[in-house]
């Protein structure tokens, strides 16, 4: 059964991103299996693990609540979950800042992350997720 951790606070700039990749790292030192989700829009935390471009990405978080709100099958985790120093990231990009105004209208809302997570989460002993600096629901939807 997996921990699910998530870093967050209203106010930006308090090392949310930092801690996250830190807690990552250290976790899988010490042999966990960790996967980290990227919250944030300005992919803060894709960044910090290396991976470039990521509004080149073919699949981002954006893409994953997209798919849940519409009512789409998700793609296969391979294509999403990226791994960097043997952490699993599901990357963000900027398309997730456009997100906020679809969840508005969501229809049950407050469990489109948790649907993207139920699939696999077990898959993991901590999932941890990375927050926006301004103030979302986001986490509170993967109870």
């Amino acid at each position: 059964m997996s921990k699910i951790i998530g870093i967050v606070s209203q106010k930006g700039g308090v090392a949310k991103t930092s801690t996250c990749r830190n807690l990552a790292t250290v976790l899988v030192k010490k042999g966990y299996k960790v996967l980290a989700v990227d919250g944030d829009n300005q992919a803060s935390l894709t960044d910090c693990f290396g991976i470039g471009r990521p509004e080149k990405l073919e699949v981002s978080l954006y893409h994953l609540m997209m798919d849940v709100m519409n009512d789409r099958d998700l793609p296969a985790k391979e294509k999403y979950i990226l791994v960097r120093d043997g952490v699993d990231i599901i990357p963000s990009s900027i398309e997730l800042s456009a997100i906020e105004i679809s969840l508005v209208n969501a229809m049950s809302r407050e469990y489109v992350l948790k649907t993207i997570l139920d699939d696999i989460k077990d898959d993991y002993d901590y999932v941890l997720l990375d927050s926006l600096c301004v103030a979302t629901h986001k986490q509170s939807y993967a109870q």
